[in-house]
């Protein structure tokens, strides 16, 4: 959706307000419902394809419990969607009468997520014009890495002052980078003279790496005691549980609520029988942990209240004969930073085809970071673009691409233009350009939620382009908001044997609009993947490495036919913050 069209849908959205006589809604917490609620079943939705979910056999309930829809409403007057383009209402959300954003759940409560706190800070908030502390001209033909990177050293050594340290601006021209510039202090920004024409352009030379590093240091130093969480199922899209004892945890606590992998749950997925070439593959470990990184905002009783909902279920019945429980715990994580980013430039790299288990150039690593961002960096011929690690959480990637003209040798497997393993991720308007690429995957194990919106693949005469896909190991909550790929397929599968053993990429992903040339949206065991209003082929396949047929398909809503609101995203980051949560993310 372009800004003028939103512009014209705040506007309205102003109007509506002001006819009710009611400011705009303020913040509250994403909308869910205590664990353990089981409502019922529900009647047949007209339109929609694929399975509900049965919680003990994946299959079988065919449509969204409409008994136990959820309304989210932020205020007084709620969040009228205005929204342009409207198209038909979609059952699993949809704006209700009064304009509020109602859900419907399947059988066990499960729903599609707030997507709404991903993103800097926590979504709908602008990202900060951090004052210019140093700059630094080109050199004219040296290497100019040792004089940006002295610079960006010195700023790191300035005090905090409400939050930041200070941007290192680099003046237009072209500056020459043999080696990396590293951030690895809070508050300190590196920001270009602009990414087009009479801007900044970094042409990268020397060796195959990654050139730009933003990263803290360590993981998450969780506390020695932790709670249990007594429900035996939580359903996704829950924010808040029960717990054994509630002491010692406390409004803006940090918390990690971790579930536990266990070998009868590996075999509930179906993952604890690939072989390939003779050789089992493990998907994921037994005794392994999946953590959601997490903020407490109430404490009542025996009950905790998250920031963010759960995009995961906890369900104790899949998990074995004594397993452990799912627990919360308060950790603290002193090595990650804060308040970072890049912006405003050009990277050139040279052409460069090799396989992805050789030296590749990338653009940026960026790990143990909390509140950053990348914003309009713009990088040429990379074989590897912006890569968010596991220790991330709230970050902005927007405005950015990555554009490739050679061709990729894939006899190793392919490389990702944006890859995702942290929580609370928003990578919006980016492109991906370039032939055998993932545009946009997710990693190991990352839970949502996750979002990318109003990403475009552009075509190309060439014909075969990249996938939009969550490449491997249960990550869950990912929504694909209003993409535009008509030359690559959106998948939310299960990849088999591809990779190592990759199994179950994606559980309770949403593909929302937008266009693909296929999409490929599977159902795994215990849990539901959605397509709503997305144009392409609809497809099913059996799992790689696999001869026992196609797989059951997800829920297909409205397909080939957009539905309202047009962004579930924005719509949901309306309904929470109000419109000016929207205009200050770009709409």
């Amino acid at each position: 959706m372009s800004r003028a069209l939103f512009s014209a849908f705040l506007a309205a959205v102003a109007t509506a307000f002001a006819a009710c006589g009611t400011s705009a809604p303020g913040a509250g917490a994403p909308g869910g419902s205590p664990a353990g609620n089981d409502a019922g079943s529900g009647s047949a939705l007209p339109g929609a394809e694929g399975g509900g979910l049965d919680a003990g056999t994946g299959n079988d309930a065919r449509a969204p419990n409409e008994a136990s829809t959820v309304v989210v409403d932020a205020g007084a007057a709620g969040c009228p969607m205005l929204v342009v383009d409207a198209g038909p209402a979609s059952a699993w959300v949809h704006v209700d009468a009064p304009g509020h954003l109602a859900y419907a759940t399947l059988p066990k409560g499960e729903r599609i997520l707030d997507f709404s706190s991903a993103g800097y800070r926590g979504g709908g908030v602008a990202l900060p014009v951090v004052p210019v502390a140093q700059t630094v001209k080109p050199s004219g033909g040296a290497d100019d890495t040792p004089a940006i990177q002295a610079a960006i050293d010195a700023v790191s050594k300035l005090p905090v002052t409400s939050g930041v340290r200070g941007a290192v601006l680099l003046a237009p021209g072209t500056f020459q980078l043999e080696g990396t510039l590293s951030i690895s202090a809070s508050g300190v920004v590196l920001r270009g003279s602009g990414s087009g024409a009479g801007g900044t352009v970094l042409q990268v030379g020397g060796s195959p790496r990654t050139v730009l590093s933003i990263a803290g240091t360590g993981v998450w130093d969780e506390a020695a005691t932790a709670a249990d969480i007594t429900d035996d199922y939580v359903p996704s899209g829950a924010t808040s549980f029960h717990v054994a004892s509630t002491a010692g945890f406390s409004p803006g606590m940090a918390v990690l609520v971790d579930r536990p992998v266990t070998a009868a749950w590996i075999h509930f997925m179906g993952m604890d029988d690939m072989v390939r070439d003779g050789a089992l593959e493990t998907w994921l470990s037994a005794g392994s942990t999946i953590h959601a990184d997490r903020t407490v905002v109430a404490v009542s009783g025996s009950t905790i209240t998250l920031d963010a909902p759960l995009s995961d279920t906890l369900d104790v019945s899949t998990w074995g004969a004594g397993a452990p429980r799912a627990t919360v715990r308060p950790y603290t994580f002193a090595g990650r930073i804060t308040q970072v980013g890049v912006e405003a430039m050009h990277l050139v790299a040279p052409e460069q085809t090799a396989p992805i288990n050789e030296p590749t150039f990338g653009i940026l690593d960026m790990n143990a970071v909390e509140d950053g961002w990348v914003s309009d960096v713009q990088g040429e011929e990379f074989t590897t673009g912006f890569v968010v690690g596991g220790q991330a959480k709230s970050v902005t990637v927007q405005d950015s691409s990555v554009t490739r003209l050679a061709p990729i040798d894939g006899s190793q497997g392919y490389p990702f233009h944006f890859s995702v393993d942290g929580q609370g991720i928003l990578v919006q308007r980016c492109t991906s350009s370039g032939i055998g690429v993932f545009s946009y995957a997710t990693q190991a194990t990352t839970p949502g939620p996750n979002v990318v919106l109003s990403m475009t693949v552009p075509e190309t005469d060439a014909g075969a382009h990249d996938n939009l896909q969550p490449h491997q190991r249960w990550a869950t909550g990912l929504l694909v908001d209003d993409a535009d790929t008509p030359q690559g397929g959106i998948d939310l599968m299960n990849r088999g044997w591809d990779g190592s053993g990759h199994g179950w990429a994606i559980g309770f992903g949403v593909v929302w609009n937008g266009i693909g040339s296929s999409l490929l949206i599977q159902q795994p065991p215990g849990s539901q993947n959605w397509s709503i209003g997305a144009k392409g082929t609809q497809t099913t396949s059996n799992a790689p490495g696999s001869d026992a047929g196609p797989l059951p398909q997800g829920i297909v809503d409205s397909p080939g036919v957009a539905v309202a609101p047009k962004s579930l995203y924005l719509a949901q980051l309306c309904e929470r913050l109000g419109p000016e949560a929207l205009t200050a993310i770009g709409y």
